[in-house]
């Protein structure tokens, strides 16, 4: 089988450059997952519309939300790996292969790779595809140099993908502890001092607007707020108002800059304060297709704070594999923020004052 995979564009004409290719595409290694790759086009030049993963083993009607995202790509030919044991595998291309026939969806190859070797479900001739597997090594493929020139990066596990937007620790750490003690210290201090509680409310938010729109403009720049303005920014973010105006703000030409800027805070800010930023970043990994990131990030978020709502809407948009421009072509501008909001009132910072109430998490 021969397909063009576009931006970047890789050819595979075998089982082996499918297995190389496989782990660039969703950026780390795959165990015991189901990969799933959607084409449209011809069958041997199609382009990729589509690449989904999942865990194995799988419930049940895992694999589902499939028809109607095969309906709106258009897809006409899949790619499939199940990596892992033939009883988590099996199972699970079973229902794939249910669910393709009934789409009119033609599934070129489907493999399941488990320690070194590969078997193919779509061919059963000894030659090619003997009982006891075909051996692969996918560090001598040269589908993996491609990748790598082409700016494909993979990941030893998804493990070490969760790291890269792990918790910072140790002097970075307890300087964001200190930069956020001064900034709560300060917030109550205004607080406490402020004669209106509604004024005050509409400074903060106004002051709050700016901060984002200036951290993105940073990021633009390939620079990096500073501890203090971090601290300020996640304070900020609690604020629903605020943190709407990241995302009306994220379209293709800024979404480099946020998933810099919202991957460093949600490192960098204490938990308590990372969910708006752990969602921003899965926002805007979505958009730039690196549902397994965004994925993380949101895991990271409701681990948190298990109702915070804009976690569990983008974790529902995720698991049922819609396109993020469902969400993106129904965003209001901030003018029709405002509009729909109204003028910022005391209540507005209900939210961010809950979270301060909270006890600071031990020091790591």
């Amino acid at each position: 089988m021969s397909t063009d995979l576009s931006e970047p564009a890789l050819t595979l004409t075998t089982p082996a450059d499918i297995l190389a290719a496989v782990p660039y595409i969703v950026g780390f290694h795959p165990t015991d997952s189901l990969v799933v790759i959607g084409l449209a086009g011809r069958v041997g030049q199609g382009e990729m519309r589509v690449c989904a993963r999942w865990n194995l083993p799988l419930p049940p009607g895992s694999l589902r939300p499939l028809a109607a995202l095969f309906a709106r790509e258009s897809i006409t030919h899949l790619v499939a790996v199940g990596y892992g044991t033939r009883a988590h595998v099996t199972p699970a291309v079973d229902e794939l292969s249910s669910i393709a026939k009934w789409c009119g969806v033609v599934p070129c190859e489907v493999l399941r790779a488990h320690e070194g070797h590969y078997w193919s479900y779509v061919c059963d001739l000894p030659d090619c595809c003997p009982l006891d597997g075909t051996p692969y090594d996918t560090s001598t493929s040269q589908i993996a140099a491609e990748a790598t020139v082409q700016g494909l990066v993979a990941l030893p596990n998804r493990a070490t993908l969760e790291a890269t937007i792990a918790p910072h620790t140790g002097p970075v750490r307890l300087s964001m502890r200190q930069a956020t003690a001064g900034a709560v210290a300060a917030l109550r201090a205004a607080m406490a001092a402020a004669p209106d509680a509604d004024r005050f409310a509409q400074r903060f938010v106004a002051d709050g607007l700016g901060r984002v729109r200036a951290a993105i403009e940073t990021a633009k720049a390939g620079a990096r707020i500073d501890d203090k303005e971090a601290a300020r920014l996640g304070l900020d973010l609690s604020v629903i108002r605020v943190r709407d105006e990241a995302w009306t703000l994220l379209d293709e030409a800024t979404q480099p800059a946020h998933l810099t800027l919202w991957k460093d805070l949600t490192r960098r800010l204490e938990p308590r304060f990372v969910p708006p930023a752990a969602s921003l970043l899965a926002m805007a990994a979505w958009r730039g297709g690196e549902c397994v990131l965004a994925t993380i990030a949101l895991e990271r978020a409701l681990a948190i704070d298990p109702d915070y709502s804009m976690a569990n809407l983008l974790m529902h948009a995720l698991q049922h594999l819609l396109s993020p421009t469902v969400l993106r072509d129904r965003m209001p501008s901030p003018a029709e923020l405002d509009a729909a909001m109204g003028a910022p009132h005391a209540s507005w910072l209900l939210p961010l004052t809950a979270i301060l109430d909270e006890k600071e998490e031990a020091l790591s």
